[in-house]
């Protein structure tokens, strides 16, 4: 019934996929500021030509330190901009030409901080005096959607659990199991309490996809599981690892020290969003296709989908397992 759909997600799962690039401004005082660039690359040499233009009369005070990791270029260095950078722009040298968005963090020495993810259609930031709480409020929401409908592998794991549930009552409790869980991990990790390395957590999320998609064949096979009479049960196991993906995101852009459980929460809230977003659309296409082939499904309208999403996750988890050699 989701094929298309399943396929839809699964087709840019297989390309080269870019993160944003990022840039964080620490203010210092007098007008210094420490840089931190990141910015995807292939390797070393293979670095996509993208740059910040910071204002006029902005010089380097300390030479460039950079490192290659993990995908992305990282540099390091500190600035100064006579009268500060409040009010002014920072542009970015071929934002319009390279497939990325950037986002920018300024933490001023308030401790407050400023958030902004551009593009070619919004392509400079302004640094703003010290924002209050409905900045914050509205920046980490947007980012909480963003993160989750650029989670190719979150996304599965949804649709999936969308797919193995056979009732509206159970998929509010696996929605809800799942989102419980995944908030769990995804605080106490970002507040530090829970450490656990990356990669071991991405390889053990897309093995969930697998898993799921299996489960939905058996299913579909007239076998039964624990997976199947009480979905929410993994819905709420495997939401924890989500959770750790979620708290990775997050990490690499910081949560504001003067609001940190504000930002948190709103970021865990943007999640939501997203996430419900997502199911809507699910469903709405499940009902669109009903209504063209029948309130019967044909039987491949469940199995393509699972194929689809079960190879790609396996791939995805392959690949993430070799990533550790």
């Amino acid at each position: 019934m989701l094929f298309w759909l399943a396929l839809l997600f699964a087709l840019p799962a297989t390309a080269d996929e870019f993160k944003p690039a990022y840039l964080q401004l620490i203010e210092r005082g007098g007008g210094y500021y420490d840089v931190l660039w990141k910015v995807p690359a292939l390797d070393e040499s293979k670095v996509l030509k993208l740059q910040p233009v910071f204002p006029p009369g902005t010089r380097d005070v300390t030479p460039h330190s950079g490192i290659y990791a993990r995908g992305a270029t990282v540099q390091r260095w500190r600035i100064a901009v006579p009268g500060g950078l409040t009010g002014r722009d920072i542009g970015f040298a071929g934002l319009a030409l390279v497939p990325v968005d950037v986002l920018v963090r300024m933490a001023r020495s308030d401790g407050t901080e400023q958030l902004e993810r551009l593009n070619p259609a919004n392509p400079v930031f302004t640094a703003a005096a010290s924002p209050g709480p409905w900045e914050v409020v509205s920046s980490y929401t947007l980012l909480g959607i963003e993160h989750i409908w650029q989670g190719i592998d979150h996304l599965l794991f949804v649709a999936g659990l969308v797919m193995l549930v056979d009732s509206r009552r159970k998929l509010l409790l696996t929605i809800t199991a799942f989102t419980i869980a995944h908030s769990i991990t995804l605080a106490l990790a970002t507040l530090g309490v829970l450490k656990v390395p990356g990669p071991p957590v991405e390889a053990i999320i897309a093995l969930s996809i697998v898993f799921v998609a299996a489960e939905i064949l058996h299913r579909q096979q007239g076998r039964t599981s624990l997976a199947v009479r009480k979905p929410w049960l993994i819905a709420f196991s495997f939401g924890l690892l989500h959770g750790l993906g979620f708290a990775g995101a997050l990490a690499e852009v910081g949560l504001p020290q003067n609001s940190i459980p504000l930002a948190l929460l709103f970021f865990n809230v943007g999640v939501e969003i997203g996430q419900l977003l997502f199911v809507a659309a699910l469903l709405a296409a499940a009902a669109l296709v009903r209504r063209v082939t029948g309130p019967t499904d044909p039987r491949w309208a469940a199995v393509l989908p699972a194929y689809a999403i079960g190879g790609i996750a396996s791939y995805w988890m392959f690949e993430r397992v070799a990533a550790f050699f």
